[in-house]
Parts: structure tokens; C-alpha cells; sequence
């Protein structure tokens, strides 16, 4: 299946916490979008592998993705290196996306950063036709994305673009709710940590109305990009 943006996320939750507004309102507007969880997140302090293998195949039924898929690297100790740019490479010629959304290349947990990197790298790897893969016993064509554009998660970053969530902060919260073992959650007999607190959930809040805010929205998801952003048409900016 060809996609329209496919979001390359190190752990289940980060396409969730950092763009899933983005994904719903292209959806919306008929694109198809899918999300390849790198790790299972499985050194998380809470829940299980198991557990988060459920709660993100909720979250994909709540924000109607049309694939996810996870790679299964090992969290935390996976590496930029031949073997696994090839894993994302294959995921990309596999979906053929024009739009790759990824982790922030500079972040709190040393994994996004890693990832967001991983990401970058693969997306020009895969336009080379030297770098054979193959998927189900068949060769892969070379594809290179059009565009890439890292979310942004714990660390504030100055973003280059904003994209206009406000129709669909309700789905993404539910979405990030799916999660239920990782965010606040007081029924859970959990140990605390820094993402379990009522507290972050509020930040995360508060960062897509100031987001929003700076577009002239309600709530906004922002991205920032490697290279520069161009258009066609002034009149498309607000």
C-alpha cells in the first residue's frame, strides 16, 4: 500500500504526543497515513512490551491509520548503523511515502534524537538504487520522500512550520490516552514517572495552544525541517 505520509517513531506514543493532530486532519482530508513504531518501547518503567503493543494498536484504530507496523529494535540500545538504516529503508520503498514525519533531532530521551537521525539518513539512503532490499522475496524500487519534517516533543524548539489542530485535539488526546499504562492515570497501581504525571499532560496541552496561538488557531502541532520550506503561493501562508 502507497501512503501519503508515513511517521517513523522510536517508541509507541511519540507519533501520538507529536503529531497525531497532523495525522488525523490529513486523513481527513483523504490521505492515507500509517506509523512504524522503531522499539516497543519495552524499558519503559511502565507496563510491559505486551502492553504497549495493545494500547498502540488501539490508538491506530482511534486515529484510523491505514498501517502500523513495528520493527522491534532493541529500545534504547538500537544504532544508526547498516543494519538498521536498512529495516527503514525497506519500510520506505515498501510504503512509498511523498512525507516522512519523524522524532526531533535533539531531545530529552537520547533515543528520539537517535531516531530522528536514523530517519533522516534512510530517507536519502532509500533513493539510492545501488542499496538493494528486498520485501517478500521481491526486490524494492528506490524511493526518496519528497519531505521530511522532524515533530517536536519534550524540548521546546522553535519550529518551522505549524500545522492547525484545533479540529482534532479532542481524537489526538484520546489517541495519547490509549496509552494507558504511560500517561496519568490514577487507577494504576505504577510507579511515577516524568510522563505519568498529571503535570505533563497539562504541558502538553499548553505547548499546542501556543503553538496554535501563533497561527491565529486554538491548538497547533509544530515541525521542523532540515532544509527550506517553499511554496507556490503566498496566499496559502496565514
Amino acid at each position: 500500500m502507497k501512503l501519503d505520509i508515513l511517521v517513523l517513531a522510536v517508541h509507541p506514543d511519540d507519533a501520538e504526543l507529536g503529531c497525531s493532530g497532523t495525522i488525523l486532519r490529513h486523513i481527513a482530508l483523504g490521505k492515507k497515513v500509517g506509523i512504524v513504531d522503531f522499539t516497543r518501547g519495552e524499558l519503559g518503567t511502565r507496563g510491559t512490551a505486551e502492553t504497549r503493543d495493545t494500547e498502540a494498536a488501539d490508538s491506530a484504530q482511534i486515529l484510523g491509520l491505514h498501517a502500523r507496523e513495528n520493527l522491534r529494535f532493541k529500545d534504547a540500545f538500537f544504532k544508526n548503523d547498516e543494519e538498521h538504516q536498512l529495516e527503514v529503508v525497506r519500510m520506505i520503498r515498501k510504503y512509498q511515502p511523498e512525507i516522512v514525519l519523524s522524532n526531533a533531532l535533539r531531545d530529552r530521551h537520547p533515543d528520539h534524537g537517535r531516531a530522528g537521525d536514523l530517519a533522516n539518513d534512510s530517507c536519502f539512503l532509500a533513493g539510492l538504487s545501488k542499496i538493494k532490499t528486498n520485501q517478500d522475496g521481491v526486490e524494492q524500487e528506490a524511493w526518496r520522500p519528497r519531505l521530511l519534517l522532524q515533530y517536536i516533543q519534550d524540548y521546546y524548539i522553535e519550529p518551522d512550520v505549524i500545522v492547525d489542530i484545533t479540529p482534532y485535539m479532542e481524537t489526538k488526546i484520546k489517541s495519547i490516552q490509549a496509552f494507558k499504562t504511560q500517561f496519568y492515570n490514577p487507577e494504576l497501581d505504577e510507579p511515577s514517572t516524568y510522563i505519568s504525571s498529571p503535570e505533563f499532560f497539562d504541558s502538553m496541552i499548553g505547548r499546542a495552544r501556543e503553538f496554535g496561538k501563533s497561527i491565529g488557531a486554538t491548538y497547533g502541532e509544530g515541525f521542523t525541517s532540515r532544509k527550506l520550506l517553499g511554496i507556490d503561493n503566498l496566499f496559502e501562508l496565514r
